[in-house]
């Protein structure tokens, strides 16, 4: 099931990174998993647990006991949402303008280059 995401804020992203990659996970388990790269106690990440079931992002399962915590919106719809609210915000939805911000305060990799390159050979191609 994959469901339209509500905001989900920067400190909540990271419970929804630890579910994306773990998959189904006790609380406990998600404090660990968070706890590698945020000084964050166990009522934090169970604070943002909780503000996740009320967005209705995640879901809750009793499984021999104990709650496991899965999310509802993937990943990919994530991304999605995120890019284009950052595109609509700040660069009136073009995404031209967000390159090019990049590519003239940020040095692009070859690899960049090259992977930029392939994307715009591949869109032209599709017409």
């Amino acid at each position: 099931m994959s469901r339209s995401p509500d905001h989900i804020t920067s400190a909540e992203s990271q419970i929804m990174e630890a579910l994306w990659r773990l998959g189904p996970s006790t609380a406990e388990e998600l404090v660990t998993e968070v706890k590698r790269s945020q000084d964050w106690g166990d009522a934090t990440v169970k604070t943002l647990i909780n503000r996740l079931l009320k967005k209705q992002v995640i879901q809750s399962e009793r499984d021999r006991g104990r709650h496991q915590y899965r999310p509802l919106v993937q990943r990919n719809d994530y991304l999605t949402q995120e890019s284009q609210g950052l595109l609509d915000r700040l660069f009136d939805g073009s995404l031209a303008p967000l390159i090019s911000h990049f590519a003239e305060h940020r040095k692009l990799t070859p690899q960049e280059v090259t992977r930029l390159k392939a994307l715009i050979d591949e869109i032209q191609g599709d017409d």
